[in-house]
């Protein structure tokens, strides 16, 4: 509950910030915006269930329930991963394109790229919601785990569960695989670009602008690969399902917040604001 809170209140914090600064309008910080409703939303989606499930030692949902708890859990996790994205392709353009950077990521280019985003979510999602609609689940129907996940929900089908596997496989192509790529691919140009600045405090002081970035993607993907891509036992599982519903969220605004000198800022003047307001 604590963490839930926590969590609540640094995302909620970030969103204040940026919406309350005007130094902070910028497409970086819109995307920080849309990361931590992403976090919101994945925190809330997966814990108040999970407190229920801890406080009663295991408890019922129905199916659709289940089912409605999975697909927004794939969603959020499918934003993240694009939000991510899109931060990563601002930072390429701030850095390798400085001069057509603010042609390039305009106020349009981030409204566009968010629509899209969600957009194309919508799609693929439906075409896994019909599949699932269709599975027979025949028993026992007790999931070991602290939400529908897609594993624990397939082992409970006595239905083919082969089309819903090449549809997820297509699924993780799309909204994971491509976008790792894209970030690795990103980053490599900002590592080259920096490594040609002269200044040794001009490199650093030009790569601190992706410090937070990348260490969110390291967190958050290194915690996907190891759950999805290495098999391990079930307890080992959970706990990294933990780590990357309930603890980067958590994490996430900590790490923007301490790391960014602009946010900082913006947060002791939001604070004194708040505090002078108070005194009159």
């Amino acid at each position: 509950m604590i963490i839930y809170c926590v969590t609540m209140s640094g995302n909620l914090l970030i969103m204040l910030v940026v919406s309350y600064s005007r130094s902070l309008h910028s497409p970086m910080y819109f995307f920080l915006t849309q990361l931590s409703l992403s976090d919101i939303l994945l925190t809330t989606i997966i814990v108040p269930n999970m407190l229920h499930f801890v406080l009663y030692e295991g408890s019922s949902m129905s199916l659709i329930s289940c089912l409605t708890q999975f697909h927004c859990f794939i969603a959020t996790e499918s934003l993240e991963c694009l939000l991510l994205t899109l931060m990563s392709y601002d930072r390429y353009q701030a850095i390798c394109n400085p001069l057509h950077y603010t042609t390039v990521i305009d106020q349009m280019f981030c409204i566009k790229a968010i629509v899209l985003c969600w957009w194309v979510i919508f799609a693929m999602e439906l075409m896994v919601v019909l599949t699932m609609g269709h599975l027979d689940f025949c028993g026992p129907n007790i999931i070991d785990h602290f939400f529908c996940d897609l594993e624990p929900l397939l082992e409970l089908s006595c239905s083919d569960t082969f089309i819903i596997k090449m549809e997820t496989l297509f699924l993780v192509i799309v909204l994971a695989i491509c976008p790792l790529t894209v970030i690795i691919v990103s980053y490599v140009y900002i590592i080259i670009t920096v490594l040609k600045i002269p200044s040794v405090t001009g490199r650093q002081k030009t790569f601190s602008t992706c410090s937070a970035h990348l260490t969110v993607v390291s967190l958050y993907y290194g915690s996907l690969i190891t759950i999805y891509v290495f098999p391990r036992q079930q307890n080992a599982n959970t706990f990294l399902s933990l780590f990357y519903t309930v603890v980067t969220p958590l994490l996430n605004p900590m790490i923007y917040s301490l790391s960014n000198r602009d946010i900082k800022q913006a947060l002791k003047k939001l604070f004194k604001n708040i505090l002078h307001s108070l005194r009159f």
